[in-house]
Protein backbone atom coordinates (compact mmCIF):
# COMPACT_ATOMS: atom_id res chain seq x y z
CA UNK A 1 0.00 0.00 0.00
CA UNK A 2 2.39 2.81 1.12
CA UNK A 3 4.69 2.06 -2.49
CA UNK A 4 1.73 2.67 -4.61
CA UNK A 5 1.14 6.58 -3.09
CA UNK A 6 4.64 7.24 -2.05
CA UNK A 7 6.12 6.15 -5.56
CA UNK A 8 3.81 8.22 -7.34
CA UNK A 9 3.86 10.86 -4.96
CA UNK A 10 7.82 10.97 -5.19
CA UNK A 11 7.56 10.97 -8.78
CA UNK A 12 5.86 14.12 -8.67
CA UNK A 13 8.21 15.79 -6.10
CA UNK A 14 10.78 14.75 -8.67
CA UNK A 15 9.29 16.09 -11.36
CA UNK A 16 8.65 19.10 -10.25
CA UNK A 17 12.24 20.28 -8.86
CA UNK A 18 13.29 21.30 -12.04
CA UNK A 19 10.33 23.98 -11.94
CA UNK A 20 11.23 25.01 -8.35
CA UNK A 21 14.61 25.87 -9.36
CA UNK A 22 15.63 29.85 -11.45
CA UNK A 23 17.54 29.26 -14.42
CA UNK A 24 20.75 30.55 -13.88
CA UNK A 25 21.40 34.07 -15.66
CA UNK A 26 24.95 34.51 -15.15
CA UNK A 27 26.54 38.07 -15.97
CA UNK A 28 29.92 39.00 -16.12
CA UNK A 29 31.22 42.47 -15.90
CA UNK A 30 34.02 43.95 -16.75
CA UNK A 31 36.11 46.71 -16.18
CA UNK A 32 39.61 48.55 -16.33
CA UNK A 33 41.48 51.46 -16.20
CA UNK A 34 45.11 52.88 -17.52
CA UNK A 35 47.21 53.55 -14.88
CA UNK A 36 50.48 55.50 -15.43
CA UNK A 37 52.74 53.06 -13.18
CA UNK A 38 54.18 50.04 -13.48
CA UNK A 39 52.20 46.83 -13.05
CA UNK A 40 54.17 46.02 -10.05
CA UNK A 41 54.48 48.72 -8.37
CA UNK A 42 50.49 49.17 -8.87
CA UNK A 43 50.02 46.03 -6.94
CA UNK A 44 52.26 47.06 -4.16
CA UNK A 45 49.82 49.98 -3.17
CA UNK A 46 46.61 48.18 -3.89
CA UNK A 47 46.67 44.67 -4.72
CA UNK A 48 46.68 43.30 -0.78
CA UNK A 49 43.64 41.56 0.35
CA UNK A 50 42.86 44.20 2.89
CA UNK A 51 43.33 47.12 0.58
CA UNK A 52 40.08 46.98 -0.71
CA UNK A 53 39.38 48.97 2.47
CA UNK A 54 41.34 51.78 1.11
CA UNK A 55 39.59 52.16 -2.49
CA UNK A 56 35.98 50.85 -1.71
CA UNK A 57 35.75 51.97 1.63
CA UNK A 58 34.97 49.01 3.84
CA UNK A 59 36.43 47.39 7.05
CA UNK A 60 38.16 44.39 6.04
CA UNK A 61 39.54 42.01 8.80
CA UNK A 62 41.78 38.93 7.91
CA UNK A 63 39.79 36.16 9.88
CA UNK A 64 41.75 33.09 7.95
CA UNK A 65 44.62 32.34 6.07
CA UNK A 66 47.91 33.91 5.76
CA UNK A 67 47.73 35.79 2.48
CA UNK A 68 47.18 32.75 -0.71
CA UNK A 69 44.61 30.72 -1.71
CA UNK A 70 42.08 29.77 1.24
CA UNK A 71 42.74 33.51 3.22
CA UNK A 72 39.63 34.68 4.04
CA UNK A 73 38.77 38.46 4.78
CA UNK A 74 34.93 39.75 6.34
CA UNK A 75 33.90 42.77 5.13
CA UNK A 76 31.69 45.28 6.58
CA UNK A 77 32.30 43.60 10.15
CA UNK A 78 31.67 40.23 8.97
CA UNK A 79 28.15 40.77 7.00
CA UNK A 80 29.99 40.03 3.90
CA UNK A 81 32.75 37.09 3.74
CA UNK A 82 34.82 36.43 0.63
CA UNK A 83 37.74 33.46 0.18
CA UNK A 84 40.78 33.25 -2.19
CA UNK A 85 40.71 30.90 -4.54
CA UNK A 86 43.57 32.22 -6.95
CA UNK A 87 46.33 34.21 -7.04
CA UNK A 88 49.08 35.10 -8.80
CA UNK A 89 52.04 37.71 -8.27
CA UNK A 90 49.57 40.43 -9.60
CA UNK A 91 46.07 39.09 -8.91
CA UNK A 92 44.06 37.48 -7.00
CA UNK A 93 40.56 36.00 -7.42
CA UNK A 94 38.03 35.52 -4.69
CA UNK A 95 34.22 34.12 -3.78
CA UNK A 96 31.39 34.43 -2.16
CA UNK A 97 30.19 31.44 0.13
CA UNK A 98 26.59 30.00 0.19
CA UNK A 99 24.50 31.52 3.43
CA UNK A 100 21.93 28.92 4.86
CA UNK A 101 18.68 30.58 3.81
CA UNK A 102 19.68 32.66 1.02
CA UNK A 103 19.71 32.64 -2.62
CA UNK A 104 23.29 32.05 -3.66
CA UNK A 105 24.29 34.22 -6.69
CA UNK A 106 27.70 32.56 -7.49
CA UNK A 107 29.72 35.98 -6.86
CA UNK A 108 32.75 35.88 -7.67
CA UNK A 109 35.32 38.52 -8.10
CA UNK A 110 39.04 39.06 -9.93
CA UNK A 111 41.23 41.92 -9.66
CA UNK A 112 44.56 41.98 -11.70
CA UNK A 113 47.45 44.65 -12.18
CA UNK A 114 48.76 43.98 -16.13
CA UNK A 115 51.70 45.53 -17.07
CA UNK A 116 51.19 47.15 -20.53
CA UNK A 117 54.66 48.68 -20.87
CA UNK A 118 57.91 49.18 -18.76
CA UNK A 119 56.35 52.40 -16.91
CA UNK A 120 52.20 51.96 -17.53
CA UNK A 121 49.41 49.28 -16.43
CA UNK A 122 46.08 48.36 -16.59
CA UNK A 123 43.83 47.24 -13.49
CA UNK A 124 41.07 45.17 -14.15
CA UNK A 125 38.38 44.01 -12.17
CA UNK A 126 35.90 41.67 -13.45
CA UNK A 127 32.81 40.35 -11.02
CA UNK A 128 30.46 36.83 -11.92
CA UNK A 129 27.30 37.08 -10.64
CA UNK A 130 23.88 35.01 -10.91
CA UNK A 131 21.15 36.97 -11.38
CA UNK A 132 18.55 35.14 -11.47
CA UNK A 133 17.10 36.06 -8.44
CA UNK A 134 16.13 39.24 -9.99
CA UNK A 135 12.07 40.08 -10.89
CA UNK A 136 12.75 41.10 -14.30
CA UNK A 137 14.87 42.67 -16.69
CA UNK A 138 14.51 45.94 -15.13
CA UNK A 139 15.99 44.81 -11.03
CA UNK A 140 18.89 42.68 -13.44
CA UNK A 141 20.00 45.73 -15.17
CA UNK A 142 19.94 47.75 -12.32
CA UNK A 143 21.35 45.34 -10.05
CA UNK A 144 24.84 44.97 -13.11
CA UNK A 145 24.54 48.97 -13.47
CA UNK A 146 24.89 49.20 -9.76
CA UNK A 147 27.89 46.75 -9.01
CA UNK A 148 29.47 48.75 -12.44
CA UNK A 149 29.30 51.96 -10.85
CA UNK A 150 30.48 50.94 -6.98
CA UNK A 151 33.65 49.07 -9.39
CA UNK A 152 34.70 51.70 -11.77
CA UNK A 153 34.71 53.93 -9.06
CA UNK A 154 37.04 51.38 -6.68
CA UNK A 155 39.15 51.52 -10.11
CA UNK A 156 39.66 55.53 -9.93
CA UNK A 157 40.40 55.34 -6.08
CA UNK A 158 43.30 52.25 -7.13
CA UNK A 159 44.04 54.35 -10.15
CA UNK A 160 44.65 57.48 -7.80
CA UNK A 161 46.25 55.84 -4.74
CA UNK A 162 48.45 54.10 -7.32
CA UNK A 163 49.48 57.01 -9.18
CA UNK A 164 50.12 58.75 -6.16
CA UNK A 165 53.54 60.03 -4.60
Amino acid sequence: MFKRIALPFLGLVLAALPALAAEPDYRTIRMEIDVAKPAADVWKKVGGYCDISNWLGVDCKITAGEGGIGTVRALRGGMVIEIMVATTPLAYGYTQPAVEGKFYNLYHGFLEARPVTATTSKLLYTLFVDESDKPDAAAKDADISGRRTRFEGALKKMKEIAEAR
